[in-house]
Order: C-alpha cells, then structure tokens, then sequence
C-alpha cells in the first residue's frame, strides 16, 4: 500500500478515501450531502413577487404559472416571450366594502325572538299555483353570504334607515290572495261512513291542509239527487301530456276505484245531477271548519272537545236528510247527508303545539285558556279562515245556495262571511257530557234511573267507534268544564250553560 502511495502521483484524497471504505473492517457512517439548490430561490421568489399576491411559489411548481407549461398557450414552454402584464395599462385593484354584521340592538333581538312566534306568522312568499303546475314551486334557499355578496356587488345600499325600515314592514305585511290546489284525493272508509280526504297546498304557509268530504253519491257513477261535491283545481287538466292514469291516480276520478272499473273525470263535461226532487228544497250542505288538535283527536286528552267535536261533525254530515216529494200525495224522499269538514292545521288556536303545551302549564297555575295565550305574548285566537274560504271555492260550496255551518264559535262565522262564503244556517255543537246531564235534570231522574242510563251509556261507548280516540264517547272532566266556560263568557262562544246553578254529577260518565 506504501509504495502504492509512493509511486503515483496522480493518487488524490477521493482515492484514498474510497480506498478507505473497501479496506475499512467496519463501514463509516455516510455523510449527509448539502442540496445543490438553493434553499430560497431568489428567481421563482421574484416572479411570484412580481405576478401579484394570488400567485404563490406553490403556484410555479405545480404548473399555475400563466402562459407557461400550458402546450396550447402562446408562448408555451418559453419564458423569453412571456412580457407579464403592461404596467401602463394595469387596472387599480377593487377595493372590498366593509359591511358590518352587526346590526342595533331592537334589530337584533327582533332576530332572536322570531323563533318564538307562532307557526303561521310567517308567511311563505311562493308563486301562485297554476292548474298546469303538478308541484308547488319550492324557491331554493341561498346563503346568506351570497345575497349580502350580490346586493354589494350590485351597488345596493347595505344601510338600514327608518324609511326603508317601514316600507320594508309594509311589504311584507302585504299577503298575495290566497290561492289552493288539491293535489290528492283518495277514498277513506270511517266509522260513520265513506268519505274522501282531500289533500291541498297553498301560496299561504308551509302547512298542507285537508278536506274530509261527505258525499255517498258520488260513489256511483250515475247521476246523483244534488250536485257532486268536487275539486275544481284537481278535476283541472294540468298537463296537456298527462294521461288517464296520471289523473286517476291523483284521485281525479268519478265513481269507485276498482280493477275493473276506472274512469277519470273529464273536467269539460261534469257531471249533471238528475233532480227527482225540487233543488230549492235540498238543504245546503252541513260543513265545519275544525283546526288541528293533536292532544285532543290523537292523545285523547279531556282538556278540551275538539276530538269528540271532530267525530261529532262527522257523524252529524253523514245523516240522511228527508225532502219533500214532487207528488204531494207520496212520502218525502229520503237522500244521503252531504257536507264538508275543513281541517286546518292551526294547532293550539293558531299558536302551535309547543306554546300550546307551555299554555297548559299556565292553566294548570290558575290561569285559564285566554289569559294564558295572552301571557304568551299571543291574541286570545290567532287562527285565519282564508285558506278555508280557498278550499270551499274550490270545491263549490258556499257561493250559490250557501252552506249550513256546524260552530259555537260566531267568529268563524263572520270570518267565513268576509271570504265569500254564504251561510244560511249556523248549527250549535253542543258537548255529549252537557247533552247527559241537562237529560237528567229535565227528566229529574231518581238514582235507580241514573244507575240505568250510566250503564247504558258505557254499553254505547263501548259498541260505538268514532273518527279519534274519543271515538263515539263524551268527553268530561273539571278540565273540561273549566275550558267549555271560558268559551262561553270570555270568547262569546254560542253554548248554554246547562249547569250553572247545578254542581256536576260525575256519576253518569
């Protein structure tokens, strides 16, 4: 190895030292060698200096770097044709508005305290339903951030002034005209009889509401003593495309569905009653307008009537009506009761299930049903009758020979008057527990009776089935009693009251 060394002279240091490695008994460590690039390099860090600040080094090095490394740009792949951007005709950058988000104090807790109001106080600002629409239009909802974006944008002032503040109430104060569409009808056999559930939308609210019509007639395919009771909007063509099936299965059908027996109604030749009897003396068809109660019609609860009221109507509509014979000398002629129940999913009088639940927790304090929508910060009844006037246009009641109304209420009545509605009668709905005890005080009834008549009545409750879960019994109770008294001396409701010199006998329930 010395003489190695010794003889050549063009041995140098790397020589030696990979000589070293071969001869070496163990392997050295390997050195880590320093990059060739720079850490920084300055040409890449200018350039994106000089591109603007939404070019980054990331950018260049993964091919954003504009009209170079693109094969179909001019001047591609070479960097001595790229001129970058003339100074002389370089625009000024755009400056971004500040808006602030922070609106005043009233504002904000105007905000806040939307989600406390009830149900229906918003109203839903949809285009009007057209006959050929077989889907209300649903308008897509946009963020926030993009309206305030767009209305910047378009040079609208982002500044609220108390001028713009009371136009803008005023606007939305103002509602469309109240427009229905039956999208759906279908057959539904209850306790009492046949019916058809009728399904409508409106431009109104969010809420579909229903239509439980009454009309045995229109289950035969020939002609019926008094007109049919029919959706305009759902006997419409809607689509010229549409077929036969498209509109039976819709419910726009007449007669009864059947395997073998289906036909769709023809909206241009309706079908014409033949009238055995004079129509003068039909009466008007039995209506109610009954708002939504879940605690009552679905939970049972005896803290007010409005399941047993739903049944009772029901029942009332579906009794058949005696009218005079064109010949004097012969009985009257007996038809089908015919009629309507207009259900509006207005729970609670208009305020909802939840403040309607908080309600009951006040009366339960002291309170009755009126002072406690009042503490709630509602009117004692926040329920509309505009939609239910939509719904019997629709159907063509109330217009030419007016409807018979079943309600204690006179404000309903008067509210369907200013819809259009005509009503020539208004019928009381009287409780069956108030029907009870005023039987037993007329007829003065000694305890061997009473103990008749209660059994009696438990065999009827059991026998009979109804359209809730009341069914065909009578609601009763303190709770009760308490809730059919505030109707009659603080709303005005139309209802004697049978006990009011006499303390309740809860025997006979």
């Amino acid at each position: 190895m010395g003489a190695f060394h010794n003889s050549s002279s063009a041995v140098d240091a790397s020589d030696l030292a990979l000589l070293d490695i071969l001869t070496a008994p163990t392997r050295p460590t390997p050195r880590s060698l320093p990059r060739r690039d720079a850490v920084l390099d300055p040409l890449l860090i200018a350039a994106a200096a000089a591109s603007g600040p939404h070019v980054t080094r990331n950018h260049y090095h993964h091919d954003f770097f504009p009209g170079v490394m693109v094969p179909r740009a001019e001047s591609a792949w070479d960097w001595t044709k790229w001129t970058g951007e003339d100074a002389s005709h370089k625009t000024e950058r755009k400056r971004l508005a500040y808006v602030s988000k922070q609106a005043p104090r009233r504002q904000r807790l105007a905000a806040a305290n939307k989600d406390e109001t009830k149900e229906n106080d918003v109203p839903c600002h949809t285009d009007a339903l057209t006959p050929v629409d077989n889907v209300p239009h649903v308008s897509k909802k946009r963020r926030a951030s993009l309206v305030s974006a767009q209305s910047t944008a378009a040079g609208e002032n982002t500044y609220s002034t108390p001028d713009t503040l009371s136009s803008s109430k005023q606007l939305t104060n103002v509602k469309a005209e109240v427009e229905v569409k039956c999208m759906a009808r279908t057959r539904i056999p209850t306790p009492h009889g046949p019916a058809f559930l009728h399904l409508y939308h409106n431009n109104h609210d969010k809420k579909e509401h229903l239509a439980i019509i009454i009309d045995p007639a229109q289950l035969s395919e020939n002609s019926t003593p008094a007109p049919p009771i029919r959706s305009h909007s759902l006997d419409a063509v809607w689509d010229k495309n549409e077929t036969e099936m498209d509109r039976i299965t819709r419910g726009a059908y007449i007669g009864r569905l059947s395997a073998t027996s289906h036909h769709a109604s023809d909206p241009s030749d309706p079908a014409r009653p033949s009238l055995p009897v004079n129509a003068n003396v039909i009466p008007a068809p039995l209506i109610r307008i009954h708002s939504e109660c879940f605690t009552g019609e679905t939970v049972g609860s005896m803290r007010c009537d409005c399941g047993e009221q739903l049944d009772e109507a029901i029942r009332q509509i579906f009794q058949p009506v005696s009218v005079p014979s064109p010949d004097p000398s012969s009985k009257p002629i007996t038809i089908p009761g015919r009629g309507a129940v207009i259900y509006l999913r207005q729970e609670g009088r208009g305020i909802g299930l939840l403040s309607k639940i908080r309600a009951y927790n006040l009366q339960d304090l002291g309170h009755d049903t009126v002072t406690a929508n009042l503490m709630l910060g509602y009117q004692a009844d926040e329920r509309g009758y505009e939609i239910a006037g939509a719904i019997l246009r629709d159907l063509g009641l109330g217009s030419a020979n007016g409807v018979r109304v079943l309600t204690n209420n006179p404000d309903k009545v008067e509210a369907l008057k200013r819809e259009g509605v005509t009503v020539v009668e208004h019928i009381p709905m009287i409780p069956r527990s108030w029907q009870h005890r005023k039987q037993q005080i007329e007829q003065k009834l000694t305890d061997q009776d009473k103990d008749v008549l209660t059994q009696r009545q438990k065999e009827e409750k059991e026998r009979m089935a109804g359209a809730t879960l009341i069914g065909g019994g009578a609601v009763h109770g303190e709770d009760l009693d308490k809730y059919l008294r505030t109707k009659v001396l603080r709303m005005g409701h139309m209802l004697p009251l049978w006990l009011e010199d006499t303390a309740p006998d809860s025997s006979v329930y």
